[in-house]
């Protein structure tokens, strides 16, 4: 029997796996949550420029908790972290399993307050939380702690990733939740209140827990190192236009101290030109562990050479992280549960062929998600 799922939010990572949901054999799309009115009554694939689906979208959290499903994938826009929680305690109670792309890879790294709110809900619902992404998710907590498997002893441990947002096609996005087109002068990206920072800074200070506890470290703190990179020129956009000397390149970092000292480094770089990039032509990740022996790892996503779609390689793997973890969530005892180091894609997988032509156009009403 096919797993039944509800997609939480259909932002464009939210309508990558909604697709995939549409599209796979062994799952069936029980429902879809949107944030937009203007998204609500709509078939989910429409949404998603796949065929009718005879499920419509709603804004009514009330109906989705009445559903008859196995998991929910919430794939709600970012926020200052922990600010979903309030959703997931009430998905979760309700009797579904949880799979969220945003982060939760090591609530126990929270005070006990907010994690015994979360094991409550799961407690209460008989169900079970997993977070499955990219980053959080698979490049740290999978991969980076996978590598020192061959290590005799490590050092130092370094994340970086590398992404382009020239692309993002939301002006509230790219200008307000990412924080491009600021006065760098005009705010401090260490200050844990700026927006962005907020919305970050505990994502990836769980990132680093989450490998520590892999490691078997005593993570004491994490500290940041923000720096904010002004745009030689003006550029202009899909979004819009990010002005002369306001900000084009944020380079966020976070140090995990273990023993006094900087054990654990997540570098994220987000730019839309690359004059303050070391290599203009970046990998989307590298992995670089410090010890005997060292290890240099990079990582790239690309699409299938016959896909025509609008779908990118980062979506397809989103969609596919949580596809595989359905099984894994669902088998899963109630309460918070860590996934496996490296998921294997499983073998029914190996023969789905999602659609690789271009869907026909779709229009949203904003904003996104």
């Amino acid at each position: 029997m096919a797993y039944r799922v509800v997609q939480w939010a259909t932002g464009a990572m939210g309508k990558a796996v909604l697709r995939t949901i549409i599209d796979h054999p062994g799952v069936e799309l029980a429902g879809v949550y949107v944030y937009s009115d203007g998204k609500a009554g709509r078939d989910a694939g429409e949404l998603a420029g796949r065929p009718p689906t005879g499920v419509l979208a709603t804004s009514d959290v009330a109906e989705i908790l009445a559903l008859d499903a196995d998991v929910v994938v919430h794939a709600g826009r970012i926020g200052p972290y922990g600010s979903h929680d309030e959703e997931l305690a009430r998905i979760l109670a309700s009797g579904k399993n949880l799979i969220t792309i945003n982060g939760y890879s090591h609530p126990a790294y929270w005070p006990r307050a907010r994690t015994e709110r979360l094991r409550a809900a799961c407690a209460a619902g008989g169900a079970t939380l997993l977070g499955a992404g990219l980053n959080p998710g698979f490049i740290a907590e999978q991969i980076a702690t996978v590598a020192t498997g061959v290590c005799a002893s490590v050092d130092h441990i370094q994340i970086t990733e590398s992404a382009d947002a020239s692309e993002v096609r939301d002006p509230d996005y790219l200008f307000g939740t990412l924080g491009f087109g600021v006065d760098p002068a005009a705010c401090d990206p260490n200050d844990p209140a700026w927006e962005p920072s907020a919305a970050l800074n505990g994502m990836y200070a769980e990132t680093l827990a989450a490998v520590a506890c892999r490691l078997g470290l005593s993570l004491e703190r994490v500290e940041t190192d923000h720096v904010l990179h002004p745009a030689p020129r003006d550029i202009e956009l899909p979004a819009g236009i990010v002005r002369a000397g306001t900000v084009s390149h944020l380079a966020w970092c976070w140090h995990g101290i273990v023993g006094g000292r900087r054990r654990l480094t997540m570098s994220i770089h987000w730019y839309v030109e690359t004059s303050h990039l070391d290599d203009p032509h970046p990998p989307l990740w590298t992995v670089a562990v410090t010890g005997h022996p060292g290890i240099r790892i990079a990582v790239e996503l690309v699409k299938h050479p016959d896909d025509k779609s609008r779908m990118s390689a980062e979506q397809y793997a989103v969609a596919g992280q949580v596809i595989n973890a359905i099984p894994y969530v669902v088998a899963g005892a109630p309460g918070r549960r860590t996934p496996p180091a490296a998921p294997p894609a499983p073998d029914a997988n190996r023969t789905f062929d999602p659609p690789v032509t271009f869907p026909p156009p779709v229009t949203f009403d904003p904003p996104a998600g």
